[in-house]
């Protein structure tokens, strides 16, 4: 097979064309041309009156060696690369421990999915209840003012990922094709085909609970265990060594290999490990607000006539601005056609996040304008110090909302203009169970505050109408990512605790569904081959020399 990249055709193009087109471009016959799947389709909108749509296409053709030779100075015509997933080993019939997994979200599932593939039985630890009960504690927050600290948009099955936008695109760099993995077993658990070939795909938050469902059925159906609502409260640790853990019920399991796919909202499990001296440090990450539109003003400026068109659906935007103070301003988690919704996991506090289903039909576009911080903003050299300006601000966001668990809002025009909001315009915020208008002057640092009021007007110039005076903003928008990173090795162990894996977002190793899956699955290599180390070196005790597995 042959990869042909930057193969464009009019947005309107018929079906027939793809294959004409290929056909021209390599200038071969009907004959020659076996077979053609779709790699990847993109669209080219910098014209916004001639937009293109943009594939990649995997070719069979006649005679493959001819044509590379023909292009060989083409880097558009390559082989087509292996992106098979192979399985770095597979466990013995009889095990001497069985790996944890501490956490049930995107990296906690595909660490136990590709442990319980070898042949592991792993058992999963998460701290929350199964998602569809996880769903009806979420909509008590959302309908009826009511959290649950251990259930909600943070905990339980799926982690933070279930009540998002469902994106599964990445920048990471990703030489082995995890990400395929990744993609390809979300299809199989009932993710629509073309999230393996549509250039941003995303799922939304109806398909991913029934995915998840499906996915954890068969880490079971292979020997694995998922056990709901069991927290983590300590770590058994001797010598410089994991042996287990130790649950809130009381119970302890032993294991000398256990994986912390903690998520970023896992506040009390962090201060825990670092009253056990697991190596961690502080990390970047960060603060602002939620801002929403009408989604028919961001398709017209992005798409312009073609707004509307089912191949592209709801547009969406990626901006930045280098503020004069210094701090770059950015967006951050964009939900075209979406909806802004309550994600706290802790009393007393109030955090946006942002959501849309498959459709993305909703009637706004929301997206984070976040503020860039960095360890040296806080005093000192504790770890946890990010988690504390987290906490203090979502502290003041509850204060501001009127102590309910609404969110402080206020129109765009009015922030800018440095004064408080007391009706709405046209735009009404989406956020359940609902917003009070304020002045968020106080709701951020004065350079947040001051970056944000310098970024708003200038990506109006980018967008035009996105300084429009009735947006409104909701806050606050702080868990963009982990404050924390649980160091680790080149060996995915925690760099002073051996068979400790931290994993995932929450470790500080992942940002988003995508990559936090591509995280699970290395780790799971990572354990994998340290335990058939480990069992080998066992049995050869046992049984001496020549025993495989």
């Amino acid at each position: 097979m042959l990869r042909l990249t930057e193969l464009k055709l009019p947005l309107d193009h018929p079906a027939e064309a793809l294959r004409a087109a290929i056909l021209r471009r390599l200038g071969i016959g009907d004959d020659e041309l076996l077979g053609v799947s779709i790699f990847k389709r993109s669209y080219d909108a910098r014209k916004k009156h001639a937009l293109l749509l943009v594939y990649a296409v995997d070719v069979e053709v006649r005679n493959e060696a001819a044509l590379l030779k023909k292009f060989r100075d083409d880097r558009h015509l390559v082989p087509t690369p292996d992106m098979d997933y192979r399985f770095v080993g597979h466990a013995p019939e009889r095990l001497a421990e069985r790996p944890l997994v501490v956490g049930f979200g995107p990296c906690g599932i595909f660490a136990a999915l590709v442990l319980a593939q070898m042949g592991f039985r792993p058992i999963v630890l998460e701290r929350g209840k199964a998602v569809r009960e996880r769903t009806q504690d979420t909509w008590g927050l959302w309908r009826k003012h009511t959290l649950n600290p251990e259930s909600n948009v943070q905990f339980g099955e799926g982690g933070a990922g279930t009540f998002s936008d469902g994106k599964l695109y990445s920048q990471i760099k990703d030489p082995r094709h995890l990400g395929r993995k990744v993609l390809t077993e979300f299809v199989k658990a009932g993710a629509p085909e073309e999230i393996l070939y549509v250039s941003k795909p995303h799922i939304g938050t109806f398909r991913l609970v029934g995915m998840v469902e499906t996915m954890r059925h068969e880490i079971e159906a292979l020997g694995g265990e998922i056990r709901f609502q069991q927290r983590v409260t300590d770590v058994l640790i001797e010598e410089g060594r994991i042996r287990g853990v130790a649950l809130a019920n009381g119970e302890t399991l032993a294991s000398g290999h256990v994986v912390f796919a903690l998520g970023h909202s896992a506040r009390d499990t962090f201060e825990m490990l670092h009253a056990r001296s697991v190596a961690m440090e502080a990390k970047p990450f960060s603060i602002g607000f939620r801002i929403e539109h009408p989604q028919s003003l961001i398709d017209k400026a992005r798409l312009g006539a073609n707004a509307g068109n089912p191949l592209l659906g709801a547009a969406d935007y990626k901006l930045v601005h280098h503020a004069k103070n210094g701090r770059s301003v950015y967006s951050f988690c964009m939900c075209p056609g979406g909806t802004v919704v309550a994600a706290t996991s802790e009393p007393g506090r109030v955090v946006t996040n942002g959501m849309s289903q498959y459709s993305r039909n909703e009637r706004n576009a929301n997206a984070g304008i976040v503020v860039g911080i960095t360890p040296e903003d806080f005093p000192g050299d504790d770890p946890l110090a990010g988690v504390e300006l987290q906490r203090r601000l979502e502290s003041r966001a509850f204060e501001l909302g009127g102590r309910n668990y609404d969110a402080p809002g206020q129109l765009v025009g009015d922030f800018l203009e440095g004064r408080p909001s007391d009706h709405l315009g046209s735009v009404e915020p989406s956020y359940k169970p609902g917003v009070h208008l304020t002045d968020l002057a106080t709701a951020l640092p004065p350079y947040a505050i001051e970056a944000i009021r310098e970024a708003i007007p200038a990506f109006d110039r980018q967008i035009q109408g996105f300084a429009m005076n009735d947006a409104v903003l909701t806050g606050v928008e702080t868990r963009t990512s982990s404050p924390v990173r649980i160091t680790r090795g080149d060996d995915f162990q925690s760099v002073n605790i051996k068979g400790l894996y931290p994993a995932g977002e929450g470790a500080g190793y992942a940002g988003g569904i995508l990559s936090a899956g591509v995280d699970g699955i290395k780790v799971a290599e990572a354990v994998a081959r340290d335990m058939l180390g480990l069992e080998a070196a066992a049995s050869g005790a046992r049984s001496g020399p020549g025993c495989e597995y």
